[in-house]
């Protein structure tokens, strides 16, 4: 089944675009992918664990995208009823604010959630909140961002393979196109400071910046992922480095559009490789016509799968299975996909994660035909 995904964007409203598609860093709104170590939906049976029951908070981030109630929230609550029929979610979004964060939360502790999967808008201050939620004895499932202290469970995409999925991928672009590392080199757009996955991704991109001979020119940690603030600073950078810009190492598809945003304003042609991370649909698009280099496929639905399945094993007294430990928390990571030109038709189109009706509008219909994408 195709889920709904956010409409086509063209390139020249890149920016009206970001403001309210583009916010967050850590999924996306395709289908299907592949987890480490196990099958999509959390890799457990889909029939139900019979007796059990409770409230089941389920508490994201921002309002920013709408990936939250197309994927996040539909995948978790189709998944927590399969294995629970007799559980209730409790669903709240946070729309940036981490005290309203705190609110809801503690709301949920109050209407007696059993279990909180918890998408933190300050994943730092977060820890306060699992501290609170163990003196009534609930366990607490960090969702996407990881909580640096305390959370029962994690579950999310392999955010520092992300980073160095995408950097990489530049990187070797950069090479195999000939564009020398002489007299330039590199910008690099991380993710909002107060969100851990930021910061794995950050350390993953500076791995994949190493693999390459090109210099970093400047770093800058964009405040709430926010595409405007990260299209403001790229503009600053353009007019201290000008064509010394190679390329641009973007954590996710909306601090990419601010990018490329900049580069057009500075009437720059072509536009240095961008990379980015959600495979939102203004991505695919831009990715369509050339000017943004790669993208990240990974199904926030999946993810929201594998947070119910987590809730449903503490709700019946056991441990859900973990792949690995993320900040001493067990942990179920799932691996993404590299999204470029060359895969696009293959991944995303006949896959039918997105359709051409939907991204291949008249502005870009041109360039789909040229990728045999119909």
């Amino acid at each position: 089944m195709t889920l709904p995904r956010t409409s086509a964007v063209p390139v020249a409203s890149v920016l009206a675009a970001s403001l309210a598609l583009f916010m967050s860093g850590c999924s996306s709104n395709t289908k299907s992918d592949t987890p480490s170590g196990g099958g999509g939906g959390g890799g457990s049976s889909s029939s139900s664990t019979s007796g059990i029951s409770g409230r089941v908070a389920f508490l994201m981030p921002d309002e920013g995208s709408t990936r939250y109630e197309q994927h996040d929230r539909p995948g978790f609550e189709k998944r927590l009823k399969e294995l629970c029929p007799k559980c209730t979610p409790l669903y709240n979004n946070a729309n940036a604010d981490a005290s309203k964060q705190q609110q809801q939360f503690n709301a949920a502790l109050t209407q007696g959630a059993k279990v909180i999967v918890l998408d933190a808008v300050d994943t730092t201050a977060a820890a306060s909140l699992v501290q609170a939620a163990h003196a009534r004895n609930v366990k607490v499932v960090a969702y996407d961002r990881p909580i640096p202290s305390g959370a029962d469970f994690y579950v999310s995409f392999d955010n520092e393979r992300i980073g160095r999925l995408i950097s990489t991928s530049l990187v070797d672009h950069l090479k195999k196109s000939g564009i020398s590392a002489t007299g330039g080199g590199l910008l690099e757009v991380n993710g909002s400071p107060t969100d851990a996955a930021a910061g794995l991704i950050k350390k993953g991109q500076h791995e994949g910046i190493a693999t390459g001979s090109y210099k970093k020119l400047a770093e800058y940690d964009v405040p709430d992922w926010t595409p405007a603030k990260a299209q403001d600073w790229v503009a600053g950078q353009i007019s201290r480095f000008g064509k010394q810009i190679k390329g641009v190492v973007a954590a996710n598809d909306g601090t990419a559009g601010g990018a490329i945003a900049a580069f057009k304003a500075a009437g720059m042609n072509p536009v240095p490789p961008v990379s980015g991370n959600d495979a939102i649909d203004t991505a695919l698009q831009l990715i369509i016509s050339g000017d943004q280099y790669n993208t990240i496929s990974k199904p926030s639905e999946i993810v929201g799968g594998a947070a119910a399945d987590a809730a449903s094993a503490f709700l019946s007294g056991k441990v859900p299975p973990s792949t690995a430990k993320l900040f001493n928390t067990p942990s179920k990571l799932f691996t993404p996909k590299i999204i470029t030109r060359e895969n696009i038709k293959t991944e995303i189109f006949d896959t039918k994660i997105a359709s051409a009706a939907s991204i291949c509008t008249s502005a870009y219909a041109a360039a789909c035909t040229k990728l045999g994408i119909s």
